[in-house]
């Protein structure tokens, strides 16, 4: 297939990027390139993804000409929209990055989807979407009317946009919302990098509700493996969809919706405890209490997905942490790196 790629240098976009490439799909790629972390991380994912089969161009998907523009020459069979503003604490303080690229950006791959006639959209949701819901695990037939950051409020609205879009012009499309990615090439902002960091320089890590909080750590491939199998089956409208009783996850349109994760999370104190032995040293840690628009446990209830796609992630937290530690000493050195 031809498949556009947003994000495509993004940790979670270039993975899924190199499983398409692998198997033999023409990759169309588009990236922003901002500042948001380090470029040159960006960059060196791109490097890994050269190849005959992949394509590369630098956009914004907040450029409505330009992804206007970019569906016409390009014309891409599917998409996986994977570019947005990432992170929950930052958008307690740059809150209008979140609307152009989570909002804005998205309304114009909906355009372009609807425009390119596309055979299936795959958008990254997000566990954030959960907020203040305290129901464990968590499952898409749960409500999920209360974001308790700017964040999760866009993802949220981009499951209703796409919605609207299914309902009116029968795009299809399915959300994934992903549960905490952790691995090689990661986010410099995520937990594990930040924590990696620290450690090796010898500087304290910020460790929030004191260690006491449960994150569903999800392995990197077992994510890009999850993203492909839904690509490869464009959702489909229920035929036993009720309006009078109407379920989240599914719909009269062909628009459905997935929690991704590893179903099986892991305290935060002991996910450390991994870190330090994958690393060979103790961290230095500063207790607080919890941040701001964080959530105090997630877990994804994964059945659905196991169902229709025949999705397990593989991926222990022990497995998935010594191959973080192995990359980030490798790729960084046991300084810490910048």
């Amino acid at each position: 297939m031809k498949v556009l790629v947003t994000g495509a240098a993004g940790f979670i976009g270039s993975a899924v990027s190199r499983r398409l490439i692998d198997r033999g799909d023409t990759v169309l790629g588009v990236d922003n390139l901002n500042a948001y972390y380090d470029v040159r991380l960006k960059q060196a994912r791109l490097v890994r993804l050269a190849s005959k089969n992949f394509a590369f161009t630098p956009l914004d998907v907040s450029d409505r000409i330009g992804v206007a523009q970019y569906f016409a020459a390009h014309r891409p069979e599917r998409v996986v929209h994977l570019a947005a503003q990432a992170g929950v604490r930052y958008s307690l303080t740059n809150p209008h990055a979140y609307i152009d690229a989570n909002i804005t950006g998205f309304l114009n791959i909906l355009e372009g989807c609807r425009h390119a006639k596309i055979e299936h959209l795959v958008y990254a949701s997000s566990s954030s979407v959960y907020g203040a819901n305290r129901r464990l695990p968590f499952s898409v037939d749960h409500g999920v009317d209360h974001p308790v950051s700017l964040y999760a409020a866009s993802k949220k609205a981009n499951e209703l946009m796409a919605h609207s879009y299914s309902h009116l012009y029968g795009l299809r499309a399915t959300g994934l919302r992903f549960f905490t990615a952790y691995g090689p090439w990661g986010r410099p902002d995520m937990s594990f990098f930040l924590f990696a960091r620290n450690i090796l320089a010898g500087k304290p890590i910020d460790v929030f509700n004191f260690g006491k909080h449960r994150r569903d750590f999800t392995y990197i491939d077992d994510i890009a493996d999850g993203v492909v199998r839904v690509l490869d089956n464009p959702a489909a409208s229920d035929p036993g969809w009720d309006p009078e009783r109407p379920g989240p996850a599914t719909s009269s349109a062909p628009h459905r919706l997935y929690n991704i994760g590893n179903n099986a999370p892991v305290q935060l104190e002991d996910a450390i405890a991994g870190l330090e032995e994958a690393l060979g040293k103790k961290a230095v840690k500063n207790l607080l209490p919890l941040q701001p628009g964080d959530v105090v446990d997630t877990c994804a209830d994964v059945d659905a997905l196991a169902r229709d796609f025949g999705f397990q992630p593989r991926t222990t937290i022990r497995e998935g942490t010594r191959r973080f530690a192995e990359w980030y000493l490798d790729y960084y050195g046991n300084t810490g790196g910048k």
